[in-house]
């Protein structure tokens, strides 16, 4: 929450980390995580990966050793901050606005390991064999 509270206090802060990931994102052949990419770089497979805010307090106590609703009060706080940051600086809605998005994944029923396998053939068979 201070890290919210640091970018929200200097909008700068996003920019600057949006400006170095938009560098990384001309050189190519690169993975990036991040919301603000989809909106801002005009290169790269696009992807969500949607889960309900249930499933993602329950991941949430598991990886930080919280109660459920604590957990819950955390997303809601950080989403609610998160995307009025990014409408402020860039106009976009987070969460709303699926258009830059080239595939939505709903991963609310797979593991993190079952994420990655299927995004990992979706990655060979439609980004890496439409290059070649």
């Amino acid at each position: 929450m201070q890290f919210l509270d640091k970018r929200a206090h200097d909008p700068q802060f996003d920019k600057q980390i949006d400006e170095e990931l938009l560098k990384l994102a001309a050189e190519g052949n690169v993975v990036l995580d991040s919301w603000t990419m989809p909106w801002l770089s005009k290169t790269g497979f696009k992807i969500w990966l949607e889960v309900s805010k249930e499933e993602r307090a329950r991941r949430l106590t598991h990886r930080d050793g919280i109660n459920l609703n604590e957990a819950k009060q955390i997303i809601k706080e950080k989403d609610g901050r998160t995307r009025q940051i990014y409408e402020s600086l860039y106009g976009f809605k987070l969460g709303e606005d699926y258009s830059p998005f080239d595939l939505i994944l709903d991963s609310e029923l797979l593991s993190a390991d079952e994420v990655f396998d299927v995004l990992n053939y979706v990655v060979k068979r439609l980004v890496l064999n439409s290059r070649r």
